[in-house]
């Protein structure tokens, strides 16, 4: 047994070691200048670290614009997403109507859909409605993605809640409206705040739908932007990209280790309940 242990120990350890060399290797190249970066012969420790290759990344065109533009359009989607899905994950856990097992197949089966399957479909649609280069757009395209899991998370936290507490605030004269903002909604906070974690990672680190719907660059999100580090005369400035990108995952990192416990029990829950 102890022999066994040691085996998978090691077997964790090693994916782990896998797993977070891209991390590092991406930390260590934005503190690199940039000879040690195009060296032929990889440094795994920085001889000479420098934080240039920040400031190059924040004093880029369009970095606040495009920050601002990131900001706005996640603000949105996970707004929406949380307000519909809350909506929609109570109505199809606490009433009985015709057509809610077909709703929830429904549901599951877009889950399984991937994004780029309807990146066609919306880009005709948006541009009928004459909503393309627009924050509108961007947002739709957002929350029909996440949509889908957030009400299938929250229905999980929704079915865990005994029907007896609502009857006894129903008994208390307390409307449907009280019931859903003052009993239920306290005790499926939980699940709020995972499926908004998920909105967010999910519409903070898109680079597809926000380069097809926006066609101007002032309109751009920061995945986007990440890329104007690639230039066809000059290369591509590894250093600086780098930098980007750490940037750039600095607020998913903060927010998934400050809920990072709440999104995994949001997740078991939509996964095994009702």
């Amino acid at each position: 047994m102890p022999r066994r242990r040691w085996v998978v120990n090691s077997l964790a350890v090693l994916f782990c070691l896998v797993w977070t060399f891209p991390v590092y290797w991406m930390v260590n190249t934005a503190v690199k200048p940039r000879p040690e970066v195009m060296t032929a012969t990889p440094h795994f420790v920085p001889a000479h670290p420098t934080v240039d290759n920040f400031v190059k990344a924040v004093g880029q065109d369009q970095f606040l614009t495009n920050l601002g533009n990131s900001v706005i359009v996640v603000a949105c989607t996970v707004a929406t997403s949380i307000v519909l899905g809350i909506f929609a994950a109570a109505a199809l856990s606490r009433f009985r109507f015709r057509g809610r097992r077909t709703i929830m197949v429904v549901i599951l089966a877009v889950q399984m859909l991937p994004a780029t399957a309807l990146l066609i479909p919306m880009f005709v649609m948006f541009n009928s409605l004459d909503l393309l280069g627009t924050y509108l757009a961007l947002v739709l395209a957002y929350v029909a993605t996440v949509l889908p899991f957030s009400i299938w998370v929250m229905r999980g936290f929704f079915v865990a809640i005994p029907v007896e507490i609502e009857e006894a605030a129903h008994l208390d004269g307390a409307t449907t409206w009280e019931v859903l903002t003052r009993v239920l909604f306290p005790l499926v906070a939980p699940g709020v705040i995972a499926t908004g974690i998920f909105s967010f990672i999910a519409a903070w680190n898109d680079y597809l739908f926000a380069y097809t719907f926006m066609q101007d660059q002032s309109r751009y999100t920061l995945p986007v932007w990440l890329a104007s580090f690639t230039n066809p005369h000059t290369g591509t400035d590894f250093g600086g990209q780098m930098a980007a990108s750490v940037l750039f995952s600095l607020p998913v990192i903060v927010f998934f280790l400050i809920i990072q416990r709440n999104l995994v029990a949001g997740m078991s829950a939509g996964a095994v309940k009702g």
